[in-house]
C-alpha cells in the first residue's frame, strides 16, 4: 500500500514541478492569440474554458485504455507502479504537452504535419499513413468492443449494436466540436474520474492488502519486463494515439497557458487513473497468477465489472456499464474525428471550400476499413494498435526533440525519453509475435543496435546545430 500511495504522490508533485519545468523550457506567451480565435470556425476552431479541454482531452486519450491496460499490465507486479510514474512524468506527459502546444503554435495542424516541419517530409509521408492506419485500428477497436457488450447484455444484434455505434461516430466525427463533445464529454470524463476514485477509495478500505515495491518479474508466464511491459502500459504511461487527439483540444485553448493544465494535466489524471486500475488487478484476485485466471475467463471487461461489482455493489456495476460501454465508444469516435482532420490537411487544396461535404467524402476512406476491422477478431485488432501505437509516440518525442534543437533550447527534454522509446520499439517490433518473433536475446541485440544508430544520429544533429549557431554568432559579431 505504501508504494500505492507513494505513486500518486509523486504523481502529484511531479505535475505541480516537472510540468512548470516543461512549460518554462518549451517557452508559452499569453499575449500571442491563440488558433481558436484566429482560425474560428463553426467545426473544429472554437474557444473553450481550460477544464472543459480539460475534462475532453482526458477522455479522448483515457477511455479504457488506462483501465485495460494497467490491468493487464498489473500482471508483472508492482514494478507497473514505476513504469506508471516515470513514464508518465517523463514521457508521457511531455510527450502530449508539445503534441499539444506544436500544434496550437502552427494553427491547430495535425500530427503528421508536425512530423514533417521538424523530421523531414519522408518521414511525414511515412508517419501519415501509419497515424490514420492507428486511428482506424483504434476506432474499430473501440467499436467492436462495446458492440459485443451490448449484444450480450440486451436485446441487439452485434450487427444493430455496431450500426447504431458507427452512426454515432459519423454524427460526432463531422458535427461542431461545441455541439457534442464540448457540451457532453466534461460530464463523462468527470466519470471516468469518479469511476476511479471510488474503485480507489474502496480498495484502500477493504480487506485487500496492495503489494509494496519489488523488482522481480511477477509474470505467470515469465515474460520479459522490457519492452512488453512498456507496450501493454502505454495509456497511463505513454501512447502515441494522444498526439492524434492533442490537436482537437489544441484548436479550442483561450491562451497558451492553458496547454499545461490541459495537455500536461490531463497525461497526469490518466496516470492516476492507471495505478489505481493496476493496484486493483493485482491485489483483487490474490496475486498474479489468479488475476491470469480471471483474465483468461472474462478478459479485461470481466475483471473490471468483477472488482466494479464487488468492491462498489450496484454502483459498482452501473459504472462498469458506463466504462465497458461508454469511455471507449467516445475515444473511438475522436479517433474517426483525427483521422478526418488529418486527411483533410493531407488533400489540402483538394478540400478547401468543400464545407461539409467535404468533411464527409474525407470520412469515406477511414469509414469503410474501420466498419470492416470492427467485425474481426477483437484481440488481433489491440495486438496491432500496441505497436503502432508506441511506434507514433517515439516519432513525436522525436519531432519535439527536433523542435527544441531549432530553437536553441534543452532538447534533452524529449530527446533523452524519445532514445528510450526508440529501444522500446525497436526490440518490441522484432521480439512480438505480430512483428518478427524472434527470439528474445536476439531481439535486444537488434533494438540495442538501432538505438545506439539512432543515438548517432542524434548526436550528428546536436553538432550540426551547434556549428550553425557558431556560425550565426560569428556573423552576427562581424
Amino acid at each position: 500500500m505504501v508504494t500505492f500511495l507513494a505513486s500518486i504522490i509523486l504523481l502529484v508533485v511531479g505535475y505541480l514541478v516537472y510540468s512548470k519545468v516543461v512549460e518554462r523550457v518549451f517557452g508559452i506567451n499569453d499575449e500571442t492569440p491563440t488558433p481558436a480565435y484566429t482560425n474560428q470556425d463553426p467545426i473544429d476552431y472554437a474557444p473553450m474554458s481550460w477544464w472543459k479541454g480539460n475534462l475532453i482531452q482526458l477522455l479522448n486519450i483515457a477511455g479504457l485504455g488506462p483501465i485495460f491496460g494497467a490491468v493487464s499490465g498489473a500482471l508483472y507486479g508492482p514494478v507497473a507502479f514505476i513504469w506508471i510514474v516515470i513514464g508518465c512524468l517523463f514521457a508521457g506527459a511531455v510527450h502530449d504537452y508539445f503534441s499539444g502546444m506544436l500544434s496550437l503554435r502552427h494553427n491547430g495542424a495535425q500530427f503528421p504535419s508536425l512530423v514533417g516541419r521538424y523530421l523531414g517530409d519522408g518521414m511525414r509521408r511515412i508517419i501519415n499513413i501509419v497515424s490514420i492506419v492507428l486511428m482506424i485500428l483504434v476506432a474499430a477497436a473501440f467499436t467492436a468492443g462495446p458492440a459485443q457488450l451490448i449484444a450480450q447484455i440486451t436485446p441487439l444484434s452485434f450487427s444493430v449494436a455496431l450500426a447504431v455505434i458507427f452512426l454515432y461516430f459519423i454524427a460526432a466525427a463531422v458535427l461542431p466540436i461545441n455541439r457534442i463533445i464540448g457540451r457532453i464529454y466534461p460530464f463523462l470524463g468527470a466519470i471516468l474520474l469518479f469511476m476511479a476514485a471510488a474503485i480507489g477509495v474502496a480498495l484502500l478500505f477493504s480487506d485487500h492488502s496492495i503489494p509494496n515495491l519489488t523488482l522481480q518479474n511477477l509474470h505467470p508466464e515469465e515474460l520479459p519486463i522490457w519492452p512488453l511491459l512498456m507496450v501493454t502500459i502505454s495509456c497511463g504511461a505513454i501512447s502515441g494515439f494522444h498526439s492524434t487527439q492533442s490537436p482537437i483540444i489544441a484548436r479550442t485553448l483561450k491562451r497558451e497557458s492553458d496547454g499545461r493544465k490541459v495537455f500536461y494535466g490531463a497525461m497526469v489524471l490518466e496516470g492516476v487513473i492507471a495505478l489505481i486500475w493496476a493496484a486493483a488487478g493485482m491485489t483483487f484476485f490474490g496475486n498474479t497468477g489468479g488475476l491470469q485466471e480471471a483474465l483468461a475467463a472474462g478478459g479485461p471487461s470481466g475483471v473490471v465489472n468483477e472488482i466494479s461489482t464487488s468492491l462498489l455493489g450496484t454502483l459498482g456495476g452501473i459504472l462498469a456499464i458506463l466504462g465497458v460501454i461508454i469511455l471507449p465508444i467516445t475515444t473511438g469516435d475522436t479517433a474517426l474525428r483525427s483521422s478526418r482532420m488529418m486527411l483533410a490537411e493531407l488533400l489540402g487544396k483538394l478540400m478547401k471550400g468543400t464545407g461539409r461535404k467535404g468533411i464527409l467524402l474525407a470520412l469515406i476512406p477511414v469509414a469503410i476499413p474501420t466498419v470492416y476491422l470492427a467485425t474481426i477478431d477483437y484481440s488481433f485488432l489491440w495486438r496491432y494498435v500496441g505497436a503502432t501505437n508506441q511506434l507514433v509516440a517515439t516519432v513525436m518525442l522525436w519531432t519535439g526533440a527536433m523542435y527544441l534543437l531549432r530553437e536553441g533550447k534543452w532538447h534533452w527534454l524529449c530527446g533523452v525519453p524519445a532514445l528510450f522509446m526508440t529501444g522500446v520499439v525497436s526490440t518490441y517490433i522484432f521480439y512480438a509475435p505480430e512483428g518478427f518473433a524472434l527470439p528474445y536475446q536476439l531481439s535486444l541485440l537488434i533494438g540495442g543496435a538501432i538505438t545506439l544508430l539512432t543515438a548517432c544520429w542524434y548526436a550528428r544533429k546536436i553538432l550540426l546545430a551547434h556549428r550553425h549557431s557558431a556560425n550565426n554568432s560569428s556573423q552576427t559579431a562581424a
